[in-house]
């Protein structure tokens, strides 16, 4: 039986989350490419609910690769963190950190610290691999208060985009869940998908308030209106969770000078991808929306762009990777300071996203309602990129080849074989005659 190195991997392989999800594509491949003893150690994610792989069948195979020891059998040739870059840990003989870095332009010194202690660290975009190296930093002595140097990235670091799952997220004939959709009264829906997470309105980074209340204003009074879909929630999917965006709905709702408003429809809970895209695909769902501040890499526009439906998004961060400004609604902003309501440990109040330009954005939102047709060749051609660009298995063709560039040669054990030694025959002592 062949030697294979072992390749243990802490992630948070379990959880309902963005990390979660890129953990469990990552993993698959790797254990795919058959060139590792793979051992997986489950972490938490914040306070995102656990239990993914029991809800999800067709991830139970990863069972048997979880490693619930409380100590490693052996230092593991490779050792991979797939989390925020502060807590890298450099464990095995060779050892590689995934992140999908950061939405700003600022990245946290300890973030730079954590990608130094690591042999080689793989990021999900070009945007965050730039903010990464643009970072730097002076070190200064805590003690003396005297600048030690540079703090900048010192390891290679690479871009390792996340590939979407081609055979679950594709256009879809018909569309059997979702019964509620099908009852609203608007034919036409746009759609967004993401967390509202903390920020003043208009300060928070995937810009959901500002969504809703642009919404209300651009359709308020008008005859034929669409809808809003918002599939989010702020951290899990408990009835707390929905009751509190309801509020937060409802008072940018009472801020708005009319009675005759567009609808807005929630839908919480946590979805698997099948339900997703058939959320993707449904008939009254006809564009996806989403004036993000910055993304790390955005797998939410890349999974619904397989659908060949419009999108309409920020045109900065993580997301033009794999989204073309000829194909899809890119709309400019400018840069500007992350707010103190949305700051925390790695959004950092000294670095900047992108605020969007409004006008430009209620124009394209009107307009994709108004003259959607004329949308939908572009529609079709990001498609066709995403589809062969960034799918799943390009992404395992470029796990490969980032690994066989980097992942050095390890010493393999062999058993020791002794040659075997012909029995020696002594002579016979020979008695003597006195």
């Amino acid at each position: 039986m062949e030697n294979k190195p072992l390749f243990f991997i802490s992630c948070p392989i379990d959880t309902y989350s963005g990390y979660g999800a890129r953990s469990r594509d990552l993993v698959r491949a790797i254990i795919q490419l058959d060139k590792y003893d793979v051992k997986i150690i489950p972490q938490m994610w914040g306070n995102t609910p656990w239990g993914f792989i029991d809800d999800n069948p067709e991830w139970e195979f990863l069972n048997k690769y979880l490693w619930n020891q409380p100590q490693l059998p052996k230092q593991p040739e490779v050792w991979m963190q797939i989390t925020i870059p502060n807590e890298f840990q450099p464990i095995g003989k060779y050892n590689i950190g995934v992140t999908a870095g950061i939405e700003t332009t600022i990245a946290p010194g300890d973030w730079i610290e954590g990608c130094n202690r690591m042999n080689l660290v793989l990021t999900s975009s070009e945007h965050s691999k730039n903010t990464f190296i643009n970072t730097v930093m002076q070190k200064i002595d805590q003690r003396t208060n005297q600048v030690l140097g540079e703090l900048k990235i010192e390891k290679p670091l690479e871009v390792l985009f996340e590939g979407a799952d081609i055979e679950i997220y594709k256009p879809l004939d018909k569309v059997t869940l979702f019964p509620e959709l099908d009852n609203i009264k608007e034919k036409f829906a746009f759609l967004f998908v993401g967390h509202w997470i903390n920020g003043d309105l208009g300060e928070d980074r995937k810009n959901v308030g500002l969504l809703i209340k642009m919404f209300f204003e651009i359709f308020k009074n008008k005859k034929d209106k669409p809808a809003l879909i918002l599939k989010t929630s702020q951290m899990g999917s408990s009835y707390v969770d929905r009751e509190e965006i309801l509020k937060k709905i409802k008072i940018i709702k009472k801020s708005i000078n009319s009675k005759d408003l567009p609808n807005i429809y929630l839908i919480h809970g946590e979805f698997t991808d099948v339900e997703m895209n058939e959320l993707y695909n449904h008939p009254k769902v006809k564009a996806m929306v989403n004036l993000t501040k910055g993304e790390g890499y955005g797998r939410p526009l890349l999974e619904f762009s397989l659908t060949k439906k419009p999108i309409i998004t920020t045109n900065w961060s993580g997301h033009t990777d794999f989204l073309n400004p000829e194909f899809t609604s890119l709309i400019p902003g400018q840069l500007t300071d992350v707010h103190p309501s949305a700051a925390n440990n790695w959004l950092l109040k000294e670095s900047q996203w992108l605020s969007v330009d409004l006008g430009h954005a209620g124009t394209t939102i009107k307009d994709i309602f108004e003259d959607y047709s004329k949308y939908i060749d572009g529609a079709k051609r990001q498609a066709y990129k995403s589809k062969n660009e960034f799918s799943w298995d390009k992404m395992k063709d470029k796990v490969d080849e980032l690994f066989t560039k980097y992942i050095p040669e390890f010493p393999k054990q062999v058993q020791l074989q002794l040659p075997k030694l012909k029995k020696i025959e002594l002579p016979k002592l020979q008695k003597v005659e006195k």
